[in-house]
């Protein structure tokens, strides 16, 4: 373990990142816990923006699992045609909604557990967090391309997925501050700690990170 990883330091981060960012939270636009399933499988190597573009023509004629699972891939595929990788998803969302609406009919339930959602075609343990934790209040902690890069600039993971990376992440942050660490992160990726030219000028973590200073696609650990 690096020394910005000691729980002092995290500590210091986590403080530095709330004060930093303290309205972070989902981009995404949803208004019930099926419509965050649906725009969080969208988000994969989409942009936010570009998401809630889609669903905002897509969840006024598609609102629920029980509409969506009487129509067929072309239908989803003719409405999600501007995201990235739509075939895929819509072939994702077809199966997914059948299965909702089968099992809990138009909306997911309320006492939904991470096996049942992980479950589902095209959700995983990303997926599934971000769900959990905007949806229902549940700690769980999402790893995204920028997640995963500060994470490993700030030394606390050196692991090679994003998968490992939460697991690491979960070790060292405290379990009430997940779901909001993960907004903490994704924010501070977004604005300062860039992929190839982070701003380590106006970092307000400058003191904790081993790679201050440190510009180019080098800095970056090969994203999820």
């Amino acid at each position: 373990m690096s020394s910005g990883s000691r729980p002092r330091h995290v500590r210091a981060v986590l403080d530095a990142l709330a004060a930093a960012y303290p309205d972070a939270a989902t981009a995404l636009a949803f208004s019930t816990p099926w419509q965050l399933l649906v725009a969080t499988v969208l988000s994969a190597q989409c942009t936010d923006a570009r998401v809630n573009r889609i669903t905002a023509r897509l969840f006024p004629e598609c609102p629920d699992a029980v509409t969506m699972a009487g129509w067929s891939v072309e239908d989803i595929e003719a409405r999600i045609f501007d995201c990235g990788l739509y075939h895929a998803k819509a072939r994702h969302l077809a199966a997914t909604s059948r299965l909702v609406a089968e099992q809990w009919g138009p909306d997911l339930p309320p006492n939904i557990r991470r096996e049942d959602l992980e479950a589902l075609p095209g959700v995983g343990r990303k997926t599934a967090s971000v769900v959990l934790a905007n949806a229902y209040g549940v700690p769980a902690l999402a790893v995204d391309t920028h997640v995963f890069r500060v994470a490993h600039r700030l030394g606390w993971s050196t692991a090679k997925d994003a998968d490992h990376t939460a697991d690491d992440l979960c070790r060292l942050i405290p379990r009430r501050h997940w779901a909001s660490a993960h907004h903490w992160l994704i924010g501070h990726g977004r604005q300062v700690c860039h992929a190839r030219r982070p701003a380590c000028g106006e970092c307000v973590l400058a003191r904790w990170c081993p790679r201050v200073g440190v510009s180019g696609a080098g800095a970056a650990a090969a994203a999820p």
